[in-house]
C-alpha cells in the first residue's frame, strides 16, 4: 500500500514538473512584417523556454527549495538541470548527501543556473 502511494506521488510530481514547461525553446512567429524589430524581438524573448535562459533565477529561491525539499531535487529543476534533478529525485538526494552539498554550493554561489547567473543574489 505504501509503495503504491509513493509511486502515485512520484508520478504526480513528474507530471506537474514536466507538463508546465516545454523542453525546447518556443518561439512566436508573426506573418505581419513591421519595421519595429524591437517589439518582435521582445515577443520572442517572452516565449522562450525558462530553462534556456538563466536570467530571472533567484539565489534565495534556490536556497529555499534546497532547504525545504532538497531530497527531491526540485532546486535542480528550478536551475535548469533536468537530468540531475531526475537522478536526485530517484535517489532522494543521494540519501541527503547530495542535497547538503548543493545547499553549500548555492550559499557560496558556486551552483548557478544552467545558462547564466542569478538575477538576485544573497
Amino acid at each position: 500500500m505504501k509503495l503504491k502511494f509513493l509511486f502515485t506521488l512520484y508520478a504526480l510530481l513528474f507530471v506537474s514538473v514536466f507538463a508546465t514547461q516545454a523542453s525546447f525553446p518556443v518561439e512566436r512567429t508573426s506573418t505581419i512584417t513591421t519595421t519595429k524589430t524591437a517589439e518582435v524581438r521582445k515577443a520572442t524573448e517572452d516565449y522562450s523556454s525558462p530553462a534556456a535562459a538563466g536570467s530571472g533565477k533567484s539565489q534565495v529561491t534556490a536556497l529555499i527549495l534546497v532547504a525545504l525539499v532538497g531530497g527531491l531535487g526540485i532546486h535542480r529543476f528550478y536551475l535548469g538541470y533536468t537530468w540531475q534533478g531526475i537522478v536526485q529525485l530517484l535517489t532522494l538526494g543521494g540519501c541527503g548527501v547530495w542535497s547538503l552539498i548543493d545547499l553549500i554550493r548555492i550559499i557560496t554561489g558556486d551552483l548557478k543556473p544552467k545558462n547564466g547567473a542569478y538575477s538576485k543574489t544573497l
